[in-house]
């Protein structure tokens, strides 16, 4: 049945270009954004999980920003570590001179002089933008390096920094050791030198009250023939009595020692005799034991401030504290170089992460343009083939008027 009030070609071709105008409108959407989910309409869903994804990389960029800072400023403390076991390794050669016995100590002391002041302002000017991980001042620093998503949510981590204490610092100058006839003491009051000559040399060195108070964090080293052993003030030490503190010293100073092994060598504790320890070598090879005395407020190269090779008993006592200073250095210098590389491998990943994240967003939101462009094209034809449709059915009432003439 033809009817001139309803016309249902017209209006399905209508319909049909109403579809064709739609995906035309989506299409050219598509072309313009670059983007077949331009918007949270286009598809809720894959627009909510990239719009968590583009704030992840906005996250790590300011983590990658977090990570170049604190590679350089460990870089400048690696460096400044470096330099300071460098100046110390040419400081050990001269003590090593001044063991002989025909060389100007004198001279040599004041070379070592110069090289102590050259340190002192190689660990002062190592800082990068304030921070200073060498000078004693800095305790750990947290340097941002990753955004930890789970199911609990967002958690950021970071990576720790231990910072170094190379700074020379005040030396006490406390009489902490004293020793036995055949034992000497050096000048500065704080180290000491005795030689145990094989099979049967003795010798007694006592840990003494000092001048001033202990302090928790106060540390004796001795030093035996190639190996050190030392014994670090608590606060339990303290909290005993200040006359306590040496034989607590000389207990825990007897534990190390007989920790290292060293044959033939017998480190008693009298009891009757505060803080005394007595030293007997029934080895084979004569042993020189030194000690040094570092306060708990001095740098971590604060026995340097002690060193003087002016006397034959100063040089033998530098010997073994720059072995202990240059570890000292060493281990800061590694500790800050594992740092670093770990840095540097996880800023690395984080851009990895952020380029993957970033190809990631593409796929779930970008458009297929060789798609959409095929679309396009038919589209375009759909439309044309729509209007003629469209003309088509709108000239059917005409057709009626026929039959009735």
């Amino acid at each position: 049945m033809s009817s001139i009030l309803t016309n249902t070609s017209a209006m399905v071709a209508l319909q049909t270009m109403k579809g064709i105008t739609m995906s035309m409108n989506k299409v050219q959407s598509e072309i313009s954004t670059g983007k077949a989910v331009a918007s949270a309409k286009d598809n809720a869903a894959v627009w909510a999980i990239s719009k968590v994804m583009e704030s992840d990389v906005k996250g790590f960029k300011g983590i990658s920003d977090s990570l170049a800072l604190g590679s350089s400023t460990i870089s400048v403390a690696r460096q400044a570590s470096e330099t300071v076991t460098d100046l110390l390794t040419e400081i050990k050669g001269k003590i090593v001179a001044a063991q002989e016995n025909n060389v100007d100590r004198g001279k040599i002391q004041t070379d070592i002089g110069a090289l102590r002041g050259q340190i002192e302002s190689v660990v002062g000017a190592a800082q990068f933008n304030g921070l200073n991980l060498v000078n004693g001042d800095s305790g750990n620093v947290d340097i941002l390096s990753s955004l930890d998503r789970s199911a609990a949510g967002v958690a950021a981590s970071s990576i720790t920094v231990t910072a170094q204490n190379l700074s020379v610092g005040a030396y006490a100058a406390n009489n902490v050791f004293s020793a036995s006839t055949s034992g000497t003491i050096s000048a500065a009051g704080d180290t000491f030198v005795l030689s145990l000559d094989a099979a049967g040399g003795t010798d007694d060195v006592t840990i003494a009250d000092g001048t001033t108070a202990w302090a928790a964090g106060d540390k004796i080293t001795m030093r035996i023939g190639d190996k050190t052993a030392s014994y670090t003030v608590s606060d339990a030490d303290i909290t005993s009595g200040n006359n306590a503190v040496p034989d607590l010293i000389a207990v825990g100073m007897k534990n190390s020692i007989d920790a290292l092994g060293i044959s033939g060598l017998t480190v008693d504790y009298d009891s009757a005799n505060a803080g005394q320890l007595s030293f007997t070598n029934a080895g084979t090879a004569d042993l020189a034991v030194s000690g040094q005395f570092k306060n708990a407020g001095s740098g971590g190269l604060g026995a340097l401030a002690a060193i003087d090779v002016s006397t034959a008993a100063g040089a033998t006592a530098a010997l073994g504290s720059i072995e202990t200073m240059l570890q000292t250095t060493i281990d800061a210098a590694s500790e800050f170089g594992s740092v670093q590389r770990r840095i540097d491998i996880q800023s690395d990943f984080v851009s990895q992460l952020s380029d993957s994240l970033k190809a990631g967003i593409g796929a779930l939101v970008d458009a297929n343009m060789e798609e959409t462009s095929a679309r396009l094209q038919a589209l375009q034809v759909q439309q044309q083939l729509g209007i003629q449709s469209l003309s088509i059915a709108n000239q059917q009432p005409q057709t009626l008027l026929s039959l009735f003439r």
